[in-house]
């Protein structure tokens, strides 16, 4: 049967395969897989993650034999080469396997360490690459006006050095970006104040982790999905015509934050770990009368006596199906209140959970449980320490006799416990 198979289904075959070191033990079966190899192979991957004797070959045996590889195949349109705790590899070697492979390559995932720095975009540009995923690389002397990368729809910037000006030029150099990923950047000062400014037309999502700015405006008319995470930032402006979709912040530390007036499609929020200041937030949020989603999870409320109720949820937000809220109790206040009687007519799971449980807590499931009579899921999060009490023990044996109550009365709903 194998016997019969064309040659360009053996490649892909191979090309499924991704690892190198598999590849070539693959190939290896008959004249007809080599040959394969040779032509009809278009996905070739060299990770140390994948092999870790990668890591104990020395950086000269390593070129060889990685050089070998690429230079036996034709037509790769996927290429990736991440090796992490590498020692630094020869510039020249490097700049032989791009040059070899840059007139076919689709996609490049390129995490290597050189001396010199090998200049990517000077290389690669130019060509048909569509995915660009950079790691513990440098840019500099982006072109200004100039369209590098007509083809390409993904850039993702892990621990890159670049300046803010080089940032900016390189999104405007790729006419057709689609998705933009900025992980830990070393963002080079050209001033006391950091402020980056990015511009696109065809960007519909951004990813930001570990970044810390000054000021951040982000202008792109067509984004559909912002994702910040872990990002230090003094001032955070979106300019944009209303089409974002989907909103994420995870551990984020920012002063004025502006995500738009236009914010009709919002279709998910979902805040963790972050200060907020409900009015200002809840004025940006409340005209989206299509959200799904809404996840207010280990929110910090910039007054202390903020109060979030059922009621206001379910007026200004009638499609909403999903609901997640965490428990928690400061100064006696409960931030999640039950003020109201308004249904959650369409929710259809709620996840709710505590950071330190208390006999209240049962009592506020109870109580959301009744506001939402569609419900099929109901997850429950909760953090239980090693070193427990004899009065957390209690507690946490009558929420478990309260909740075996509930689901009696509830037994149309499936419940869920997740327990750190």
């Amino acid at each position: 049967m194998m016997d019969r198979l064309p040659v360009e289904v053996v490649g892909n075959i191979l090309s499924r395969l991704r690892a190198a070191r598999d590849v070539v033990i693959a190939s290896a079966t008959c004249r007809k897989w080599r040959q394969a190899c040779r032509k009809h192979l278009h996905t070739l991957s060299f990770s140390s993650k994948d092999w870790p004797i990668y890591r104990d070959l020395t950086t000269n045996r390593l070129e060889i034999l990685i050089t070998q590889t690429i230079f036996q195949t034709s037509g790769l349109q996927a290429l990736s080469i991440l090796m992490e705790d590498v020692d630094e590899f020869s510039a020249s070697t490097v700049t032989a396997w791009l040059l070899y492979t840059r007139e076919t390559l689709r996609q490049l995932h390129y995490n290597v360490k050189t001396m010199p720095n090998v200049n990517i975009l000077e290389i690669c540009g130019r060509h048909k690459l569509e995915i660009l995923d950079l790691a513990h690389n440098s840019i500099v002397g982006v072109e200004p006006n100039y369209q590098r990368f007509p083809c390409l729809k993904s850039l993702s910037l892990s621990y890159v050095s670049i300046s803010a000006l080089d940032l900016n030029l390189l999104v405007s150099a790729c006419p057709k970006i689609e998705a933009l990923e900025l992980v830990n950047p070393e963002i080079a000062m050209s001033d006391a104040q950091v402020t980056v400014e990015l511009s696109s037309s065809t960007l519909k999502s951004v990813y930001v982790d570990a970044i810390s700015l000054d000021k951040f405006i982000l202008e792109a008319d067509g984004l559909e999905s912002l994702h910040l995470k872990d990002c230090a930032l003094e001032f955070f402006e979106l300019i944009g015509k209303g089409t974002l979709k989907h909103f994420k912040i995870v551990d984020v530390s920012v002063i004025h934050l502006d995500i738009g007036e236009t914010v009709e499609d919002l279709e998910t929020v979902d805040i963790s770990t972050f200060t907020i200041i409900w009015p200002k937030f809840y004025q940006m949020i409340s005209r989206s009368l299509n959200l799904k989603r809404l996840r207010l999870w280990d929110v910090m409320f910039d007054d202390e006596d903020e109060v979030v109720d059922l009621e206001t949820i379910a007026t200004c937000f009638p499609t909403l199906s999903h609901l997640s809220l965490s428990y928690d109790v400061r100064d006696g206040v409960l931030h999640y209140g039950l003020q109201g009687s308004a249904y959650l007519e369409n929710v259809t799971v709620l996840e709710l959970g505590w950071t330190v449980i208390n006999d209240l807590f049962a009592h506020w499931v109870e109580g959301l449980l009744k506001r939402c009579p569609n419900l099929k899921k109901l997850v429950i999060h909760g953090i239980v320490s090693e070193a427990k009490s004899h009065e957390e023990c209690m507690m946490l044996a009558n929420f478990t006799t309260s909740m075996v109550e509930l689901m009696r009365i509830y037994a149309h709903v499936d419940p869920y416990f997740k327990y750190e």
